[in-house]
């Protein structure tokens, strides 16, 4: 019987509201939802701890959205992410769950983007704004955002945004918000510069938290003991020896990233590296590209990977051993999601027994040791661990006008593919990304390229090499 304390139906949410929920799938509350939305619903300040994947983004999106008034045009709400990629992440869910209302206008305003296209959506007005702390700011001192109007301000992992050192244009952007306002602050973990936040911009904020660890069985950890000569190499025989579809692999610095990449591509392995320096663009192309499995390994620095969801991840490798265990839950809550079994591969040093240690004692269970040994002979005889898909990047995106639509029809009509060889098909501002399967990948750039898209001619290139 499903536990009736936990459906919608039981909050104070309109009709519409609920019948769009139950289209949308969501047919019981989260821990987090259950605990949250009764007290955001109220009106109430709230700090809640879940860790990413928990449903946190509904809970503040469902509450934001009961206080918007549609025919008022302006700006009554604005949620603060650390990342862009988060921020399109939120954006995207609550234009999911505001469909129920008539025309509610989401705008997200991030770094790493043109100003141009920021500055005409807002003059063409805004109810919901979604952005980095740097870029409201930005906004902000223009003049082109105004805030007058705003009934919610949300921070989104407001943990990571205190490590990524916005306190202070957090602390600028909250000052320019009305004092008669609520504040929502949802956060992985809970260091002290939380409740500096909350005590210098919340009015008697109720505190939430939900368990932070990961379900008994979810998640498989292993720990594997490996000197410093033998840890990158080690990566390859974990990847040969379990062959996850989709694996991301944590360093603790950009340097050991570039260096394992290096490694793993010499070893035949399809692998991106995400680190902070990246351009926009090349970060959007990795990230897609690892999103719709045509890269089997991304590797990244924690900062690298804040903000980061990706559906359906089956492995996360610890190449290296963090100092801060709570980061280490952060890391290995990526995989297990939505009910599917996940893998946690951790390698450790003898210099980073101490590090394990703080993380036993978090976890409140000893760790599982399995010695590399048992790795070698495995996975050879199955042949290189290869991607099932490949990237195609159409030279033309959003300004073009082009919809996936446009695309699919474009690979199942003229060029004569099948449905199932397509996979996501993700569109930004000047360039559309289509994954294929990888044995028509090279077939495919060609009739792509020598037919049409939206009955017109297109540039066509495959991304990274397929064999």
């Amino acid at each position: 019987m499903a536990d009736p304390a936990v459906d919608f139906a039981t909050l104070p949410l309109s009709p519409p509201v609920l019948a769009n929920l139950r289209q949308l799938g969501y047919l019981q509350m989260t821990p987090i939802q259950a605990a949250s939305l009764p007290v955001a619903l109220a009106g109430n300040d709230l700090i809640a701890q879940a860790k990413t994947g928990s449903g946190k983004t509904a809970a503040f999106a469902l509450a934001l959205l009961a206080r918007l008034e549609a025919r008022r045009f302006a700006v009554q709400s604005l949620v603060l992410c650390p990342t862009r990629e988060l921020a399109d992440q939120v954006t995207a869910e609550i234009r999911r769950l505001a469909r129920a209302e008539e025309n509610v206008k989401v705008v997200t305003l991030c770094g790493g983007v043109a100003l141009r296209g920021q500055l005409s959506s807002l003059a063409h007005g805004a109810h919901v704004v979604v952005g980095t702390p740097g870029r409201i700011l930005d906004h902000l001192e223009r003049g082109s955002l105004n805030l007058d109007a705003l009934n919610t301000l949300v921070l989104d992992e407001a943990d990571r945004m205190l490590d990524m050192g916005f306190l202070d244009d957090i602390a600028a952007v909250a000052r320019q918000c009305p004092k008669e306002r609520q504040t929502l602050l949802f956060s992985a973990t809970y260091p002290e510069g939380i409740a500096r936040l909350a005590a210098q911009f919340m009015k008697n904020p109720q505190q939430i938290a939900v368990q932070a660890q990961h379900e008994e069985g979810q998640i498989r950890q292993r720990w594997y003991e490996v000197t410093e000569e033998d840890r990158l190499h080690a990566v390859g025989l974990l990847l040969t020896h379990f062959r996850p579809q989709s694996t991301l692999a944590f360093c603790n610095t950009k340097q050991q990233c570039r260096d394992l990449v290096q490694v793993l591509q010499a070893q035949g392995f399809s692998a991106l590296a995400l680190f902070g320096e990246l351009e926009q663009r090349e970060r959007d192309q990795v990230l897609v590209q690892f999103a719709n499995r045509s890269c089997s390994v991304l590797v990244a620095t924690d900062v690298a990977a804040r903000g980061l969801d990706i559906a359906q991840l089956e492995a996360v490798i610890n190449v290296e051993v963090t100092p801060d265990p709570e980061v280490h839950i952060h890391r290995i809550g990526r995989t297990g999601r939505a009910g599917a079994e996940g893998l946690a591969l951790s390698l450790a040093s003898l210099d980073e027994m101490g590090r394990v240690g703080r993380i036993e004692q978090l976890q409140g269970r000893a760790s599982e040791w399995h010695p590399l040994a048992e790795l070698a002979a495995a996975g050879h005889e199955e042949g290189p661990l290869v991607p099932p898909m490949a990237t195609l990047q159409i030279a033309g995106g959003r300004k073009e006008k082009i919809r996936a639509g446009d695309v699919l029809g474009a690979l199942t009509g003229e060029a004569g593919f099948t449905r199932e060889q397509v996979g996501k098909i993700n569109i930004n501002e000047f360039s559309t990304y289509v994954a294929v399967d990888r044995r028509i990948a090279r077939e495919a750039a060609h009739r792509l390229s020598t037919g049409r898209v939206k009955g017109k001619s297109v540039k066509v290139r495959l991304l990274a090499d397929v064999a």
